[in-house]
């Protein structure tokens, strides 16, 4: 799709694709969440902290669960510790759209791993039912990333209760989200229950308009060519929090640095940002899960 964009002149911002291998694809494709290069090392700090060392990987066959999964198992060694299951090289990785997983789970469990990394998306239905089946227990032993962090699961109540996840992009702030709330309420009818990448999504879109403003255009090659000065890769400049502080600084001859929701840093020459926040979540006995704290990591 990147590509597809790049052919027809259009600007592709992203809240939300971690994916390494896109850092620096391409002129027309920037991103507002931080690289699986910052997850995967925060992913693994969280399962090491809690005194794990033996590593199963349960991984979707593609270029994020692989990526993803490499960066985890990279730190998770560096740790001292080693995947017992599921690692870089070892073919044990699931198709999309898998929907039994009785032989990797029991193949897993038979490495006696005292914890399970699971990177998949719709997939992790039927892995959790499989695991619950296995009797393995998830409490304090297993680990989501973004891919498959929901508050939509259907489980027996207590099913996913002490699992944790890690999700790339900054916890939105409480004013932040009541105002996102306020317009979803209004014009969707419904509640707004799930924030992720909130903030990245409004700083993709912040970003996009003041390049255009700064380029004097709308088309994607001028956005291209000023979103990272907007951004602040340049360096000093007007410090500016909303797009209306910012078509002022630029009116007035000002080189600006937009600070957004998300607290990322400026674009670097890759198009992604040289500092962003993973976020640290887990769920209750409800199967919803909850903030518990975040870290920022930098990008080289």
């Amino acid at each position: 799709m990147v590509d597809t964009f790049e052919e027809a002149g259009i600007m592709q911002i992203s809240p939300a694709n971690t994916a390494a291998d896109l850092s620096g694809y391409g002129d027309f494709f920037a991103r507002t969440a931080p690289p699986d290069t910052v997850q995967g090392p925060a992913h693994a700090g969280l399962i090491l902290d809690d005194g794990h060392c033996r590593v199963g990987f349960l991984v979707q066959n593609e270029a994020y669960g692989n990526g993803l999964r490499d960066y985890i198992q990279e730190a998770i060694e560096a740790g001292g510790c080693e995947a017992v299951y599921g690692g870089t090289g070892e073919g044990h990785e699931f198709a999309p759209g898998d929907t039994n997983f009785s032989a990797q789970v029991s193949d897993l469990l038979a490495q006696d791993p005292d914890a399970i990394s699971i990177i998949a998306f719709e997939e992790t239905t039927a892995i959790v039912n499989e695991l619950v089946s296995q009797k393995w227990d998830l409490n304090g032993t297993t680990y989501f990333v973004d891919g498959n962090l929901s508050n939509d699961y259907d489980f027996d109540p207590g099913t996913l209760e002490g699992v944790q996840g890690t999700l790339p992009g900054a916890q939105a702030e409480d004013a932040f989200r009541e105002q996102l709330r306020a317009w979803y309420t209004e014009n969707e009818g419904g509640e707004l229950a799930d924030f992720s990448y909130a903030a990245e999504s409004y700083d993709a879109t912040v970003l996009a308009a003041l390049a255009a403003v700064r380029g004097g255009a709308t088309d994607g090659a001028t956005i291209s060519e000023n979103i990272k000065s907007v951004s602040g890769t340049d360096g000093g400049g007007t410090e500016v929090t909303t797009f209306e502080e910012g078509v002022a600084a630029l009116e007035a001859g000002d080189d600006i640095h937009y600070v957004g929701k998300s607290g990322i840093g400026p674009l670097n020459d890759a198009n992604d940002p040289t500092s962003a926040f993973i976020g640290i979540y887990e769920y209750g006995p409800d199967n919803q899960y909850s903030y518990v704290r975040q870290i920022e990591g930098k990008i080289e």
